[in-house]
């Protein structure tokens, strides 16, 4: 191989690094974007329990509540949404919202506390399903005051 088929492989071979960077920079920018304006959404929307999130919201809502009855949602750790015993519900939720969530799986970001503003000890990815289940249940239980 002369020297510059030798570089043009090594260039080559650099390409999908590359292209997985730029993917991923993307996506943090879009989810960042996407917490910025739901966390001003919210700081600014006067009745939180009629705020609509998708034209799916209450099948969400219901579907959450009853397989997670008792999960404080105020105050989240990511162990309580993944781990051996959620995961698996959780996942045969979500994929009952492939066709009537946009962007059902895609990464989003949600606040663990509540309380809390978004920062990197407060928030965690999660599908974006999980987050409107989450986000509608503190707001419709009113969980998310400011």
């Amino acid at each position: 191989m002369d020297e510059e088929a030798e570089r043009k492989a090594a260039i080559d071979s650099f390409m999908p690094e590359i292209q997985n960077t730029n993917f991923e920079l993307q996506w943090a920018i879009a989810a960042y974007h996407q917490a910025e304006t739901y966390y001003n959404l919210i700081k600014s929307f006067a009745d939180l329990p009629r705020l609509r999130l998708t034209r799916v919201d209450d099948e969400l809502y219901s579907g959450f509540r009853q397989r997670f009855p008792d999960l404080q949602i105020d105050h989240l750790s990511v162990d309580q949404m993944n781990n051996d015993t959620t995961r698996p519900i959780w996942r045969t939720f979500l994929m009952g919202f492939k066709d009537k969530v946009e962007d059902y799986n895609m990464g989003t970001l949600l606040r663990l506390d509540s309380h809390g503003e978004y920062n990197e000890q407060n928030t965690c990815v999660v599908p974006r399903v999980q987050f409107y289940c989450i986000e509608l249940a503190r707001n419709r239980e009113g969980l998310n005051k400011f």
